[in-house]
């Protein structure tokens, strides 16, 4: 079909609430895509860290077709073959007792903010309904009414109010600033410890360290939202690693459902995870047999093909090239792995608009930011293939 028409029908018919680039993906296989009239392009996006195995492995899609023709949805109404090896690979790999299954990044927030409030109440002593939780400037952590109302983004909240109160704000990377939002009702520090939304944004080295020490010193739990950052993105299995601390709480998606459907999940020990009790929370489709049989094998290829190292190995070369390109309209580079924003002094989107012509998929964020983020399985000659394409674009 004319891709023109395809974009035509989709705009008619759907809501205003993006701003795709203008291709329309019919077919995709590893780190390339293919439009509706057969051009290729290097899928540098993942979907937001949600292909990071790369599209449609053949080991995922055999383990979801496999399912698929036994049983897909039992809801969490009765026990399902599937679930309890995917929730034991889930905390060995993140190094907790118990996991909470959900489907999308934002419902796993809103577990993990369900979880924070009743700990405060039943372990820290909080009184009813004062429970407050600390978040970051600039945050980005879904797009429920609760969580856009702590955003610090105008546009995620204009003409969504009113919002739930009990959230306080502090300086990303400025642990003093937590030190003095952190109150006596406070029951949880939730933060994400790379923000990507905000342009791919590492704070400064120690800092995650700090948070750590500050939460232990005043009684409060360290929650940290790896949706985008975790299952290897930044080089290590979870960007918390990096500083080698353990929080309270894990929050995780995206790649977790191994490009082929949505699978997230809240992650800790049982000492938390036990003050939830029959009836408290659920999910009809969350920990669903297709999605634990999806999510099980998507944390296996993690490991046997060994893809966070091979995003730690690769995202040092991609920040080294693009360093040594010298762009002087570039303000910054940044990132961990392969997960890297490109600071502009200028909008972004004329140059994804010109490295899509090139056959390179990448989007801006906020605006200035150019984010590159292929699938962990991307070659070094596929990256270089990239890079050239990149470079033609900002040095012209």
């Amino acid at each position: 079909m004319n891709i023109t028409r395809i974009i035509d029908r989709e705009q008619r018919f759907g809501a205003n609430n993006y701003s795709p680039l203008p291709v329309a993906i019919s077919r995709a296989q590893g780190v390339w895509v293919e439009d509706c009239d057969g051009k290729r392009y290097l899928d540098m996006m993942s979907a937001y860290s949600a292909v990071s195995h790369g599209h449609a492995h053949p080991r995922i899609v055999a383990a979801a077709i496999a399912q698929l023709q036994k049983v897909s949805v039992v809801s969490r109404a009765f026990h399902s073959e599937t679930l309890g090896h995917f929730l034991e690979a889930l905390c060995e790999i993140a190094g907790f007792e118990a996991a909470l299954p959900m489907n999308s990044g934002a419902e796993a927030v809103e577990t993990a903010i369900k979880a924070a409030r009743r700990w405060g109440y039943r372990v820290k002593g909080i009184a009813r309904d004062k429970a407050r939780i600390v978040t970051a400037t600039d945050n980005f952590h879904g797009r429920t009414t609760t969580i856009v109302g702590f955003s610090t983004e105008p546009q995620y909240k204009d003409g969504f109010g009113p919002f739930s109160d009990g959230f306080d704000t502090a300086t990303f990377g400025d642990i003093d600033s937590f030190r003095a939002a952190i109150g006596p009702d406070t029951c949880a520090v939730l933060i994400e410890p790379i923000q990507g939304e905000a342009g791919i944004r590492v704070p400064p080295q120690g800092f995650l360290r700090q948070l750590r020490e500050l939460c232990d010193a005043t009684n409060t739990l360290l929650i940290l939202d790896e949706i985008q950052s975790g299952l290897g993105r930044t080089g290590k299995t979870f960007a918390f690693e990096h500083e080698g601390i353990r929080p309270d709480g894990l929050i995780v998606g995206k790649a977790l459902g191994g490009g082929i459907l949505p699978v997230s999940a809240f992650i800790a020990d049982h000492a938390l995870m036990d003050l939830f009790d029959a009836g408290s929370h659920g999910s009809t489709f969350g920990g669903n047999p297709l999605a634990a049989a999806v999510g099980l094998e998507a944390l296996r290829v993690l490991e046997d093909e060994q893809l966070a190292q091979n995003s730690a190995e690769l995202g040092a070369y991609l920040q080294q090239r693009l360093r040594e390109m010298a762009v002087p309209f570039v303000r910054h580079i940044r990132g961990r792995g392969l997960w890297v924003g490109i600071e502009l002094d200028r909008p972004a989107r004329p140059y994804c608009e010109a490295l899509m012509a090139l056959g390179v998929l990448a989007k801006e964020t906020h605006e200035t930011v150019l984010r590159i983020a292929p699938p962990l399985c991307i070659s070094r000659e596929e990256l270089d293939w990239g890079l050239e394409r990149i470079q033609q674009v900002l040095l012209g």
